[in-house]
């Protein structure tokens, strides 16, 4: 066998007694199994609003499951097995991925339990938006893969050669064109906030912001190139009794470089809800410092 094929193999071994099919209402898709007391990962789609299905794994054990917490903006859900769960999966770090590296795909697509395709890492940085009621959040770091994706295979892992779990599968955008929601810092805390609470406490600013270059001086002046160009504030909001105002450039928030709208998103969990976030703006040619404080996001805001 040659080491492409040994890779493959081995890794699909690993991983696919820890990819169970589930099945929740109408949907169905994958998901992965990553602690020893039965805990799986997978989409927040593939669950929608259910909170319990049934769960197979490769071994013939199918059983009920629970819905833990499920948080549409991540497209995270955590399921907790009400039967026997086979060993968990080892998660990785996406954060250590290249664009060419092998990654292998297991999930259950069109219904055909235990598939494994295999490709590369095709593009990393993407975004991915999603949407729980009226607010829209973009998935940061998305990976896009050419490893075959189907439907079914939502939720199901998509690992790199030593079988690590460096992403959850998660769309097809196109022919050859796969993405998964990257295993990282913030997936972790999303996924530990989910089994404490059953859902993720996010901060609300009340901005609608695009990436701007920075005019040369002002280059110069802060060494950066980029900053975020505020489209709107949204009325009665923190970010409008603040004093923020549709043109100004964002430079920081909470004292730390704004660069994107990733930058400032990162800022907006439960710790920053009711607590004062000094923000740096340029307004005019002057730099500006105000203080913000957010509040808890709502199903009602933007």
């Amino acid at each position: 066998m040659d080491s492409y094929s040994q890779i493959v193999s081995s890794v699909a071994a690993a991983l696919l007694p820890k990819v169970a099919a589930v099945r929740a209402g109408r949907g169905s898709g994958s998901a992965v199994v990553f602690t020893h007391d039965g805990f799986l990962l997978t989409n927040a789609h593939v669950v929608g609003s259910a909170r319990s299905g049934t769960v197979a794994y490769a071994d013939g054990t199918s059983g009920p499951f629970t819905v833990v917490g499920r948080d549409p903006l991540s497209d995270l859900a955590v399921l907790r097995s009400e039967v026997p769960a086979p060993e968990p999966a080892e998660l990785g770090e996406a954060g250590d991925l290249v664009v060419g590296q092998l990654v292998v795909a297991v999930g259950n697509p069109l219904g055909l339990a235990g598939s494994v395709t295999a490709g590369v890492v095709s593009g990393l940085g993407r975004s991915l938006p999603a949407r729980s009621g009226s607010s829209v959040r973009l998935i940061e770091d998305v990976i896009q893969t050419d490893a075959a994706l189907n439907p079914g295979n939502s939720g199901g892992a998509l690992a790199d050669s030593q079988a690590r779990v460096v992403g959850v599968s998660t769309a097809v955008a196109g022919v050859g064109v796969g993405l998964a929601v990257p295993v990282n810092g913030t997936t972790r805390d999303i996924v530990a906030a989910l089994i404490r609470d059953g859902r993720v406490r996010r901060a609300f600013l009340g901005l609608v912001t695009s990436p701007a270059p920075l005019p040369p001086p002002l280059r110069r002046r802060t060494g950066r190139d980029a900053a975020l160009r505020v489209v709107e504030v949204i009325a009665g909001s923190p970010a409008d009794r603040a004093g923020l105002r549709a043109g100004d450039l964002v430079l920081s928030a909470g004292r730390s470089p704004v660069a994107d709208a990733g930058s400032l998103q990162r800022l907006m969990f439960a710790d920053a809800i009711g607590r004062p976030l000094p923000i740096t703006v340029c307004r005019n040619g002057a730099l500006v410092d105000v203080i913000a404080e957010p509040v808890e996001l709502s199903g009602s805001e933007v």
